[in-house]
């Protein structure tokens, strides 16, 4: 008899255990969703925080010139896209570049599939030499990058003409990477998704160089939960650039 009241308290314990570790594991794998939730919001915050929170500009024709703010916002940070443009299906547009050999609009719908994979290398891209490249040395540190206006990070565009304006590495660095990097997290979050992802670069006149350029993301199945519309400028503090050739005037 006792010999089966053992048993029977044997089989409570374990059930006991056995709930008491589910419990547990529950507990761990909701901290850890929790905790990567706060971790993708703190990443999503940082990386706003190059997007000027209070300057905007109605349109691209009102703007001024470059005043110590590399991004601002246009039209309240709300991008142009349509109804009708709102698609799942993946695709990337280059504009044919125009009588100056200048990029025009890039347009694609960000997904894994047309993404890298993940710690892929971008290709070499010296081969190409956007309008306006004078690779010269600005405080002991060269100038110009050659910018993607989509990132490799985002399609796994290397070397291609359509794609690349010369830029500041100022531009580069502290204006477009950190906007790109909200597309490129997003779609990490969000494996399955699509972001709309226009980028125009804006040539003044008959300029090689461009003032800068337009940027503007929706994502599609969550409507825009990730939404922006901004402009970056194309600008170096302390240069003073020539956009006609991008020389340097000398002081």
């Amino acid at each position: 008899m006792s010999k089966k009241k053992n048993n029977k308290s044997n089989k409570n314990i374990s059930t006991k255990q056995l709930i008491a570790t589910l419990i547990i594991f529950i507990i761990i794998i909701t901290l850890r969703y929790l905790s990567e939730e706060i971790d993708y919001e703190l990443k999503d915050r940082e990386s706003n925080a190059n997007i000027a929170i209070e300057t905007t500009y109605s349109n691209l024709e009102n703007m001024p010139e470059y005043d110590g703010e590399i991004c601002v916002k246009i039209n309240d940070n709300k991008p142009y896209f349509k109804q009708d443009d709102y698609t799942t299906l993946p695709f990337e547009n280059y504009s044919e570049l125009d009588y100056l050999g200048r990029c025009g609009v890039a347009y694609t719908n960000v997904c894994k599939e047309i993404m890298p994979p993940k710690d892929d290398e971008r290709g070499n891209i010296s081969s190409v030499h956007p309008t306006g490249w004078k690779q010269t040395k600005f405080n002991g540190e060269y100038l110009y990058n050659r910018c993607h206006l989509i990132a490799h990070s985002l399609s796994d565009e290397d070397a291609n003409k359509q794609n690349l304006i010369t830029g500041t590495r100022y531009f580069n660095i502290q204006g477009m990477l950190p906007i790109e990097r909200l597309v490129y997290d997003y779609i990490n979050k969000n494996i399955d998704n699509h972001v709309l992802y226009r980028v125009t670069p804006i040539f003044k006149e008959e300029n090689l160089l461009a003032s800068g350029v337009q940027m503007e993301a929706y994502s599609v199945e969550d409507n825009g939960k990730l939404s922006f519309n901004v402009f970056v400028y194309n600008v170096q503090p302390g240069a003073n650039i020539d956009y006609k050739t991008g020389e340097l005037f000398s002081n």
